[in-house]
């Protein structure tokens, strides 16, 4: 065994004056290894067959990098923007997520396709039986192990195929390339850019433009319909998830549905029991109206939807990750990974009754990024 003082074993010299096929041979026996069976896969080299399956190997990888330069097209210029059922460019926009799983599903698929084929028809055909021992590995299992690796690849002669060796690589690398544009497209965005327009990281589409008045808008799952809120519509300990509308908006039905499928749209409206105490953050003592209190609903963790309210503790949790936030200590975080508290929304009601929002947030909505500084 490997792990054993053994006193035929070779000098430092000797092994460094070993071939390859000297190394394979003396870790097998070195490991406890009796190699049963060991033949290549082509005995005859530059066969018919060879070449056939060589072909065969060299299409799956090619499929696998243009599937995978496909998934890049598709992330970087389809039509991501939303657009509402029914209008021109509609179903390009539909299309986008499915392109995207699509053609990163076949990017996977053909690459792995390729490297089981390749195993299967070019990799030696071995059967071995190797007893197990405990410890770690010395140096000389450490190169001998590499001549064995070395040996197995120059066999299934990968050295001389290089239309498989460079397609497996274009279609491992442009695949690595379509893994990375998933994380690092979101991070792309600049939120100096535009930064005083709803657009911006710094606001949201809570942000009053041209003095409109941006009212809370209740959400009746038909996005084309207008349901405004009255406090008298809401009982005490109630809570309701609104969105902004703008009166411009109102015989638009792209800008109707568009309002509700924007990330930072959501607040939560929520209306306290009487005389229930509250503690107000600095600052924004006067941001509820009487009863009714506003906070978006996007988690300051990772952006999920803190949907759970429980009125008799006060308490908002987000499904994801558990945290949990204080309603009644103006929704700072109590449990979980959210460190911030969210984010509160100034509202009031006009002379007609209805309620509107005072002006947007005052500090970002959602999870943190690198140029926030609280």
């Amino acid at each position: 065994m490997s792990g054993e003082q053994r006193q035929d074993l070779p000098s430092e010299a000797e092994l460094a004056e070993m071939n390859r096929d000297e190394l394979v041979r003396l870790g097998a026996k070195l490991d406890g290894v009796e190699i049963v069976h060991y033949e290549d896969r082509w005995p005859v080299k530059g066969t018919r067959a060879e070449r056939r399956a060589a072909r065969q190997i060299t299409l799956w990888f090619a499929l696998s990098a243009l599937a995978g330069l496909a998934f890049l097209g598709v992330f970087l210029f389809w039509p991501w923007r939303y657009v509402a059922p029914g209008t021109e460019g509609y179903w390009p926009y539909a299309l986008y997520n499915p392109l995207i799983g699509l053609t990163l599903g076949l990017a996977v698929l053909f690459l792995g396709i390729g490297a089981v084929n390749y195993t299967k028809k070019f990799i030696p055909e071995e059967l071995s039986v190797q007893e197990r021992h405990d410890g770690g590995s010395s140096e000389l299992d450490k190169q001998t192990l590499l001549a064995q690796l070395a040996d197995a690849g120059v066999r299934s002669g990968i050295g001389r195929r290089s239309l498989i060796r460079r397609t497996a690589g274009l279609g491992a690398g442009i695949f690595g390339l379509a893994t990375l544009a998933v994380p690092l497209g979101g991070m792309i965005r600049n939120p100096w850019k535009d930064s005083t327009t709803k657009d911006s990281l710094w606001h949201s589409s809570w942000l009053p433009e041209n003095g409109e008045k941006v009212y809370l808008r209740r959400h009746t799952g038909d996005a084309h319909e207008v349901v405004l809120i009255r406090p008298e519509d809401m009982d005490a300990g109630g809570f309701e998830t609104v969105f902004p509308f703008r009166e411009s908006e109102r015989d638009d039905p792209e800008k109707l549905a568009a309002a509700l499928k924007r990330s930072d749209a959501p607040v939560m409206l929520i209306r306290l029991r009487p005389n229930q105490q509250v503690v107000k953050r600095a600052g924004q003592e006067d941001f509820n109206y009487g009863d009714f209190y506003a906070y978006s609903k996007v988690c300051t963790h990772l952006g999920c939807p803190t949907s759970l309210y429980e009125q008799q503790t006060g308490r908002l949790l987000c499904p994801c990750h558990q945290s949990q936030f204080d309603v009644f200590h103006y929704a700072k975080p109590l449990f979980g990974p959210a460190t911030r508290a969210l984010p509160q929304l100034p509202i009031t009601v006009d002379e007609d009754g209805y309620f509107v929002a005072r002006g947007d947030f005052i500090e970002a909505v959602g999870p943190a990024f690198w140029e926030r500084k609280s």
